[in-house]
C-alpha cells in the first residue's frame, strides 16, 4: 500500500437543507483503482465534488495530497458525468485537450502545454485525431478525448463520473483496459453502475448510499452488494454467476 493521497474523516454534507453524505471516512492510496458504486441519489457525485473542493462539508476533515482540497486539486484530473456542448462549435480535439492545461484568463498555452496535450492524446490512442472537429467524433472517441483532457494536467489522481455512459460494449471494454494501464501511473476513483466490469477490472470497491456500507477488496464488497442496492443482484465473476443477497 502506497502513500495516502485522499483522507476524509467523519465528513457530513448537506445540500439545500438535506443531508446527502453522513459520517464518511475514507482513505485513497496512490496507484489504486477504486470503484464507487451505489444507488442513484446516494451521494457519489457529491463525494467527488467534496474531494475537488467544490462542495464544503458542514462537519469533518478533508485532506488531498496533505493539503486542503482547493490546494490539492491541482494534482487531480476530473471527468464529470454530464458533458454537453454545441457539436457544431468549431473546436478541434487538440484545443479541447488543451483546456486541461488552463491556468486562467490571459495566460496563453506554451510549448510545454502542447506537448502535454499530445502525450495525453497518444495515451488514449487519439493523437491522429488531434485536428479533427470535436463534433465529428463518435461517443466512445469523445470520451477518450475527455479523458485525455483530464490527463493533460498530468494528475496523480483521476476522478471519473460514469465515463462509460452511452458507449457501445466494444468501446467500453477498450476504455476499461486503458484505465487498467493508467492505474500504473496514478490512482483512479471511478463512479460506475457497471457491476460486471467492476468485478473484473477494479481492485477495491466503495458502496455508498449516503453512508459507506462497504469498503474493501472487490471480492469482499461484492458479496455484500445487495445491502447497498436493497435488492438481489446477479453478476458474472470469472464466467460464473454470483448472487449477492441482502
Amino acid at each position: 500500500m502506497g502513500e495516502a493521497i485522499v483522507q476524509l474523516e467523519d465528513v457530513w454534507v448537506s445540500l439545500d437543507g438535506v443531508t446527502v453524505l453522513e459520517d464518511i471516512s475514507l482513505t485513497l492510496y496512490e496507484r489504486e483503482f477504486v470503484a464507487l458504486i451505489g444507488p442513484n441519489g446516494g451521494g457519489k457525485t457529491t463525494l467527488l465534488r467534496v474531494i475537488l473542493g467544490l462542495v464544503k462539508p458542514f462537519r469533518g476533515v478533508v485532506r488531498v495530497f496533505g493539503q486542503s482540497p482547493e490546494e490539492g486539486r491541482r494534482w487531480i484530473g476530473y471527468l464529470p458525468q454530464y458533458v454537453s456542448f454545441d457539436r457544431e462549435f468549431p473546436i478541434t480535439v487538440l484545443e479541447v485537450v488543451l483546456m486541461g492545461r488552463y491556468r486562467g484568463p490571459f495566460k496563453p498555452y506554451g510549448e510545454e502545454d502542447l506537448e502535454a496535450a499530445m502525450r495525453a492524446l497518444e495515451t488514449v490512442g487519439m493523437a491522429e485525431y488531434s485536428h479533427r472537429r470535436i463534433g465529428h467524433l463518435s461517443g466512445g472517441e469523445l470520451q477518450r478525448v475527455l479523458i485525455a483532457r483530464a490527463l493533460a494536467r498530468e494528475p496523480r489522481l483521476l476522478l471519473l463520473d460514469e465515463p462509460m455512459s452511452n458507449i457501445d460494449p466494444e468501446m467500453r471494454e477498450s476504455l476499461y483496459r486503458l484505465l487498467v494501464e493508467l492505474k500504473e501511473r496514478m490512482a483512479i476513483l471511478l463512479v460506475s453502475h457497471d457491476i460486471a466490469a467492476v468485478s473484473t477490472y477494479v481492485e477495491k470497491v466503495v458502496c455508498l448510499n449516503r453512508r459507506i456500507s462497504y469498503y474493501g477488496s472487490r471480492e469482499e464488497v461484492l458479496r455484500g452488494l445487495g445491502e447497498a442496492y436493497r435488492h438481489e443482484i446477479e453478476l458474472l465473476e470469472r464466467g460464473y454467476p454470483w448472487r449477492c443477497r441482502r
